[in-house]
């Protein structure tokens, strides 16, 4: 997001719907870069490259670079970066979160039902859902191509191999750099709740503020005082769910709703005026929050990987790897 000024700022949050500016460009590239630095050795070399930390920084902005596209486009896609919630954790007074419908069309027919849609909802969950299923199929097709590469009984194809590798590695970071977008917002409260940019008009017993808070928590605070070594200092040590993705993120999601209040406590108190720490602390407490868990599911994806299957007709992962079935037949396609 480029620098506005006060008054400029106020007149396009006041405008925009929640999905606006997410962490802004400043906390997305340091979300990716911090998380990707953060990978643990078993992770592919490629990935650990100074140059790939940078690269999925960038590419972590992209979702929001995008807006603007086109009407079709961006309708399509601003509500895929909110899910909002109101104090009972339920959709805009409708249904529950949890647990999640299956897909976007079952969670649409849901929605329906309670006279709600997913443009007016968000649906968060499933941006992230959806772009971890996709690293998970990149990290297998990967998988498959490299050891392909390396087998000696299947060289006459192994420039092919090879060319397909790097292919699908620019892929890979342009998938995380996806996933780092949408579980940046999924890490920032204002995302996951229906007192988004104000606490609203409907009942407010605590007195918290109206102010569009959206913009200048995410955007001018994360840019004018939170620092990258502040971040990587506080992620957290490698957690494995060992769960399904559908469980991990529920419970993500519905950690960051229980800052919702906590926000907005520490504005009413004053926490975002100048100088003051206290709004820095949660932001940069909030983004090593993301950080930690796009490494984590970076992690899972990589592990999960390993048992999928790749191409038509699908040939398993593991039988590759073990030298029991050549992939280029599957991989180059037979139609």
């Amino acid at each position: 997001m480029k620098r506005l000024s006060a008054l400029a700022l106020a007149a396009v949050v006041a405008a925009a719907p929640s999905s606006l500016f997410a962490w802004g460009n400043t906390g997305h590239r340091m979300l990716g870069e911090i998380a990707a630095r953060a990978l643990p050795p078993e992770m592919p070399a490629f990935l650990r490259t100074k140059q790939a930390s940078i690269d999925i920084g960038e590419l972590s902005r992209e979702p929001d670079r995008s807006k603007g596209a086109g009407k079709l486009h961006d309708q399509d896609r601003d509500a895929a970066h909110f899910i909002d919630l109101d104090e009972d954790g339920k959709l805009l007074g409708g249904p529950p979160m949890l647990p999640f419908a299956a897909t976007r069309a079952d969670f649409e027919t849901q929605l329906r039902a309670a006279g709600l849609d997913q443009w007016k909802v968000g649906y968060l969950p499933y941006s992230i859902l959806d772009r971890y299923q996709q690293l998970t199929s990149d990290f297998a097709y990967w998988r498959v191509l490299k050891a392909a590469e390396a087998n000696p009984a299947w060289r006459k194809n192994r420039a092919w191999f090879t060319a397909d590798r790097i292919r699908r590695e620019g892929l890979i970071l342009k998938t995380i750099g996806e996933l780092s977008h949408f579980v940046g917002d999924g890490s920032q409260p204002l995302h996951v709740t229906s007192h988004y940019n104000g606490w609203g008009d409907g009942p407010n017993p605590n007195g918290y503020s109206k102010a569009r808070l959206h913009g200048p928590f995410e955007s001018d605070l994360v840019q004018a005082t939170v620092k990258p070594a502040a971040v990587a200092a506080k992620v957290a040590p490698l957690r494995l769910c060992n769960c399904p993705i559908e469980q991990r993120v529920s419970d993500y999601l519905s950690a960051t709703g229980k800052q919702v209040i906590p926000f907005y406590e520490m504005e009413k108190a004053g926490g975002m005026a100048p100088g003051d720490p206290r709004g820095t602390a949660m932001a940069t407490d909030r983004i090593a929050v993301g950080a930690s868990e796009l490494r984590d599911m970076i992690v899972e994806s990589w592990r999960a990987s390993l048992n999928s299957k790749v191409g038509w007709k699908p040939v398993a992962v593991k039988d590759v790897l073990d030298g029991k079935v050549d992939p280029y037949p599957a991989l180059y396609g037979i139609d």
